[in-house]
């Protein structure tokens, strides 16, 4: 297809249709599907990869955080000790809570579909 300016424009009905023809064939249409799934798969691979270190981070976070306040006191930083200490009740719940809904959903969609770890 070329645009008004001249310049050639691809469709995806295009893409889709490797041997112009103007239609799309059984063939075609299982690499489409075939490509689709792929993607899918793909996607759904980065989501839990990326849940998992969101996870892993979360917790770590979580474990470090004891330690951050005894250095702050251990190097004479009392003031920021405290501040931070303030705040360990909310940081911690919100962390709990990530990781709660994090595992919850996991134990959910392996119920869902048959998968157990």
């Amino acid at each position: 297809m070329v645009s008004k300016i001249g310049i050639n424009i691809v469709t995806e009905f295009e893409k889709a249709d490797l041997d112009k023809n103007g239609n799309i064939n059984r063939d075609e249409w299982d690499k489409l599907k075939l490509e689709d799934h792929r993607r899918q798969m793909v996607d759904e691979d980065k989501k839990r990869d990326s849940q998992r270190h969101m996870t892993w981070f979360a917790l770590s976070g979580m474990v470090l955080y004891p330690v951050v306040i005894l250095a702050c006191s251990i190097f004479g930083f009392d003031a920021a000790a405290g501040l931070i200490t303030d705040i360990a009740s909310i940081y911690i719940v919100s962390v709990s809570g990530l990781c709660a809904a994090y595992f919850g959903f996991t134990a959910m969609n392996g119920k869902k579909t048959g998968v157990s770890k």
